[in-house]
């Protein structure tokens, strides 16, 4: 979602996305200068879509939709990223004037309704009237028109993208099922081991005594986990007394596949029940207890529980491909240059 940026005043954080391209596109250029842009923007042509001139304040809007973190850096971006920040605001800009192009030529439009409900949903994100007068004179010479033209706009771009992309992007649910049933490779999953530690680690190159007192280290750990009951109870333990870095995380490894693990470690692990403690393990120098949290055998996952993420994968793909077919194509009737 595209947020305004009124600088001194306030963001508006719930628009439609309608109401965010207005905003995006209209939004106040910091006062100070990017320190990654060697002039401040000036409304100097960055791109030509068929005659409509597009500047670097489109540009540099759009750039600070895409890495929003700028703005609080003095207007900077990473400079080992700006070039990419940049060729996508330019791509963007460029795609979205196409699609309002095109929407124009198809002789789409919006009803006034809709138009007005949209304009005092706009109105509605500034906490007073003063504040809202303000952005129109700032942004728009005073003018109500020009901000409603804005609205129409960006309506527009929302409703021939609903019918390019959105209508034509849902995936049925035989289309569901026939991804799932031909690529069962994707759906399968390892056994697995959930599980918590409290290592005690022995320096490097210990001593005999070192390696003792590690030894007794352990078995001291493992009493004291024994007599933990719950997973919250071994986690407080492994952040107190566990040398390994897992015990900023309760000492919890979530879920590891068999195959990473040392033989020694499986062996211990299929040898007790979830909730219960290992006996102390030695890996190299390191002396090891771990309770096993849960033991997945390997298996499937059911079309059922795999359903709703695959939706939201398979649309996306659509989206992103229709996106760019919708581009290439208004691309290819139309004169666009970058200055």
């Amino acid at each position: 979602m595209k947020l305004p940026f009124c600088a001194g005043v306030l963001i508006l954080a719930a628009l439609s996305p309608a109401q965010a391209q207005v905003a995006s596109s209209q939004a106040p250029i910091q006062a100070s200068t990017p320190r990654s842009l060697q002039t401040q923007p000036v409304g100097r042509p960055v791109a030509r879509v068929n005659g409509t001139l597009l500047t670097d304040r489109d540009l540099l809007r759009e750039m600070y939709t895409i890495f929003p973190y700028a703005r609080e850096h003095n207007g900077g971006f990473p400079k080992e990223l700006e070039a990419g920040i940049r060729d996508g605001a330019l791509k963007m800009i460029i795609f979205e004037e196409l699609v309002y192009q095109e929407a124009l030529r198809r002789g789409m439009t919006v009803a006034p309704a809709k138009l007005q409900k949209a304009e005092a949903e706009f109105r509605s994100q500034f906490a007073t009237p003063s504040l809202y007068q303000e952005f129109i004179r700032t942004e728009f010479n005073g003018s109500q028109q020009l901000l409603r033209d804005r609205i129409r706009r960006s309506l527009l771009i929302d409703a021939l993208l609903k019918i390019e992309v959105e209508q034509k992007s849902t995936a049925s649910d035989a289309e569901l099922k026939d991804y799932y049933d031909k690529n069962p490779a994707r759906f399968q999953y390892p056994e697995s081991f959930a599980f918590q530690t409290i290592s005690v680690l022995p320096p490097a190159n210990a001593t005999p005594e070192q390696l003792k007192e590690g030894r007794k280290r352990a078995e001291d750990a493992l009493r004291q986990a024994k007599a933990a009951k719950t997973y919250e109870e071994f986690g407080m333990l492994a952040e107190k007394i566990s040398d390994d870095d897992y015990r900023v995380m309760m000492g919890d490894h979530k879920f590891v596949e068999r195959a990473k693990l040392a033989p020694d470690v499986v062996e211990a692990l299929l040898a007790i029940q979830p909730g219960q403690i290992t006996g102390i393990l030695q890996i190299d120098q390191a002396y090891t207890v771990v309770r096993l949290n849960q033991h997945v055998l390997a298996g499937k996952t059911k079309f059922a529980d795999a359903e709703s993420q695959l939706r939201k994968e398979l649309e996306s793909q659509k989206t992103n491909q229709l996106r760019a077919s919708l581009d290439q194509a208004l691309r290819r009737k139309a004169k666009v240059e970058v200055l």
